[in-house]
């Protein structure tokens, strides 16, 4: 089953006419999502390789009945980029710019928290953020929304991942295809200080999805999005939980690559991740491939 995207997810694409939007529609149409149009302010009518291109989200939306944005819009114009498909009620959008001002995220990750509440006040889906500097996500043999190989996602499962890390994602997601365990969605929540979707909010998700029988965090140093999963696991989580920190072994006030990988006095720290996991009886791997080992020994394999 999965979460967020399946095979009746329509996708739009803003800036598919681009060089990183183009080559990335192509993959998720090759993977089997339904990309339906494509949003490029100034290109309204352009027929773009047999998709549609619009001037707004709005006009995509109500030709298309798109729910599902994915975003390769430069930084500068990036966050605007996030309030359009949000005011136009788009309930699932995937940042995936990088570099995005930090200034510009907080004030769009604050105004979509706002329109989510007023949309499921009113009985509405709500408007959910992932990313930015996220790889997006997918649900295998069904649809993929981001940037990810699709020939690492062959082999439908059951075990849901959520990762800080772009390409820890994908290694982590080909240890478990070729494992013969597969996975149920993967989601990139992006590393970046400011985002749209933390573990904490994915982690209920696949508790209740029943196509999900375990979870796997990755996480890095920096930041408190792994404290506060842990301890969302400790109160609420009965599915097996298994995590891999990376960056354990950076030296102190090594900078590393993620803007989001700030390490502020005793939070933040590999030792603080490490023990707030130890708290909530989740398993942390020492390195990727005994995640494989972790996972089939919370599943009793």
């Amino acid at each position: 089953m999965g979460i967020l995207v399946n095979k009746d997810s329509k996708v739009i694409v803003q800036g598919m006419t681009g060089r990183e939007g183009a080559s990335h529609s192509r993959a998720m149409k090759e993977f089997g999502t339904q990309v339906v149009a494509g949003v490029t302010p100034g290109k309204g009518g352009l027929d773009f390789e047999g998709w549609p291109i619009y001037n707004s989200v709005a006009e995509a939306k109500e030709a298309t009945g798109a729910n599902v944005s994915i975003i390769f819009v430069p930084p500068a114009g990036a966050a605007d980029a996030v309030l359009e498909a949000a005011h136009a009620a788009i309930p699932l959008i995937i940042l995936i710019t990088e570099g995005v001002p930090t200034v510009d995220m907080m004030k769009a990750v604050q105004e979509v928290k706002a329109l989510d509440a007023q949309s499921r006040e009113h009985g509405g889906e709500g408007v959910r953020l992932i990313g930015g500097n996220c790889p997006g996500l997918v649900t295998n043999g069904e649809a993929k929304v981001g940037i990810m190989p699709n020939k690492i996602y062959t082999q439908p499962g059951r075990i849901g991942l959520i990762s800080r890390s772009g390409t820890l994602t994908y290694e982590a997601a080909k240890l478990l295809n070729d494992a013969g365990m597969g996975t149920s969605t993967t989601v990139g929540i992006g590393g970046d200080p400011v985002i749209g979707t933390t573990f904490a909010d994915v982690l209920p998700m696949f508790e209740a999805d029943d196509g999900t029988d375990a979870i796997v965090v990755i996480g890095e140093i920096g930041g408190a999005d792994e404290e506060a999963a842990a301890e969302y696991i400790k109160g609420h989580m009965k599915k097996p939980v298994v995590a891999f920190i990376s960056g354990r072994s950076a030296p102190a006030g090594k900078r590393m690559g993620h803007a989001g990988a700030i390490i502020m006095g005793n939070v933040g720290t590999p030792e603080s991740k490490l023990a707030a996991f130890k708290d909530a009886s989740v398993p942390v791997a020492d390195t990727m491939p005994e995640i494989i080992d972790l996972v089939k020994a919370a599943l009793h394999q």
